[in-house]
């Protein structure tokens, strides 16, 4: 199946280890939900006469551990401080852009800050 799919080089690495997250929650939760159907029979006895554990709460297990690491990676790593500082210094780059435009056309003092209070306004509405 891998060869079949187009796979692309990971350009922002913080932002797909935040979707990598949300896909591992996402995966834990449904096993809890398949082991809450299990209920009391999370074990079962084998033809051999041995007591097994059913393979779901091995799955769950695993979705623990994996979720776990995953989310202390993006804790340690401080994923969320670095996305939301990206996002700033755009809205900053922006604005300096816009800033250097007004200026470029004569715009200043009251006009310029004008514009550039709307700009603000409008970037935080974007978040």
């Amino acid at each position: 199946m891998l060869a079949e799919l187009d796979v692309q080089p990971v350009d922002d690495p913080l932002t797909a280890l935040a979707q990598l997250a949300g896909q591992v929650v996402a995966w834990q939760q449904a096993i809890a939900e398949i082991v809450n159907r299990i209920g009391d029979e999370v074990r079962y006895e084998g033809k051999a006469g041995a007591e097994q554990l059913r393979a779901e709460v091995g799955l769950y297990e695993r979705a623990m551990d994996r979720t776990n690491t995953v989310l202390s990676t993006i804790a340690r790593l401080d994923i969320d401080g670095r996305l939301a500082r990206i996002e700033e210094a755009k809205a900053q780059l922006l604005m300096d852009a816009v800033q250097a435009g007004l200026a470029a056309i004569g715009v200043t003092g009251e006009q310029a800050a004008t514009v550039k209070q709307v700009m603000a306004r409008k970037l935080r509405a974007v978040k």
